[in-house]
């Protein structure tokens, strides 16, 4: 008598990393709209974190499991799907449901509250999901949609970038990497801030950034200086806390900050002057919608644009890519299967 056929997942039966484990759980059959996605490689993001820890204040079902960014190959189909076929390679989007414009109600991010990744079979509504790129791997496919999405949306989707242009970039995580590459691919100068050791600051210049400038000095001056008292057209914000109120003081008048990251705190510091004397525009970005995960995998094919990939994990070592990510990486941490 042949076995109902199974699929494996990370998941929690409650939130801690303590409580994360492998289990088998029975592989579904996709309904109306829906496509079954053999999982080739999952992209881990700092949220991925969060959401471990303690789902990030949301209410979560349980078992809980986690991650959001996947590429696979699609192996069955339901009825009424028209956008894929078994076969196909694609990419998860971030959020369900949100396809383009404004944000709808009821849009759900993957990872939590909405169907988590880290599996060997994931079944998602087939609008929740884009072909992959021709050029990439699956592990390289993986690292788009939610870091590669949130660069993209920053300073193409809403910020209108041109070649020309300055790009500040805070760090030399995911997000801050992919921002390096967009910026240079649209033939705008990058200047990366970070505190990272000798090693990093030689990568982030070749991959592109004109200046890379220390975190702990005066770098909100500097800018200044190497952008002749102009400032930055665009800055990524990857740190917030008291840190955006430096961002002010480096970026132009009327220029654009986009707030994306965290890792200062849950708040955010910043001068009335600077903001209003200077006409800042402050964005807050939460990714992005699909279409634009669909230019963004154009742009990717078109221009032979290759995520950088700080180290790759088996499934089984899970724990290990989540305390490498902790750690901190230049650029992202995948795991495969």
């Amino acid at each position: 008598m042949q076995e109902n056929p199974s699929l494996r997942r990370w998941q929690l039966p409650e939130f801690g990393r303590a409580h994360l484990a492998q289990a088998d759980a029975p592989l579904p059959a996709p309904g109306t709209n829906q496509i079954l996605v053999k999982v080739g490689a999952v992209s881990l993001n700092y949220r991925d974190l969060l959401m471990i820890r303690d789902g990030m204040g949301m209410v979560i079902g349980m078992p809980f499991v986690p991650g959001s960014d996947m590429a696979g190959t699609v192996e069955a189909v339901g009825p009424g799907v028209t956008r894929f076929s078994a076969g196909d390679r694609v990419v998860s989007t971030f959020w369900g449901g949100w396809i383009d414009s404004h944000w709808p109600d009821g849009a759900t991010p993957l990872g939590g509250p909405g169907a988590g990744m880290l599996a060997s079979h994931v079944l998602l509504d087939a609008g929740w999901a884009v072909a992959a790129p021709e050029t990439l791997s699956l592990a390289e496919a993986s690292t788009l949609p939610c870091a590669g999405l949130t660069a993209w949306f920053a300073l193409v989707e809403t910020g209108a970038l041109r070649a020309g242009e300055t790009v500040l970039i805070h760090g030399t995580g995911g997000v801050a990497l992919f921002g390096l590459q967009i910026a240079r691919l649209h033939g705008a100068r990058a200047i990366v801030v970070t505190g990272g050791d000798d090693r990093k600051r030689a990568q982030a210049h070749a991959l592109g950034a004109e200046h890379v400038l220390a975190r702990d000095g005066d770098w909100p001056a500097e800018v200044r200086r190497l952008t002749q008292g102009r400032g930055a057209d665009h800055v990524l914000e990857l740190a917030s806390g008291p840190n955006l109120d430096r961002s002010l003081q480096a970026v132009k008048q009327g220029g654009r900050v986009s707030i994306i990251g965290m890792l200062g705190g849950e708040t955010l510091s910043a001068s009335f002057y600077a903001m209003v004397l200077g006409r800042v525009t402050v964005q807050g970005i939460g990714v992005g919608h699909r279409r634009a995960l669909e230019d963004l995998v154009r742009a990717v094919d078109a221009n032979a644009l290759k995520p950088v990939i700080a180290a790759s994990y088996g499934f089984d070592a899970l724990p290990d890519a989540l305390d490498h990510l902790e750690r901190g990486a230049f650029g992202k941490i995948v795991v495969t299967l």
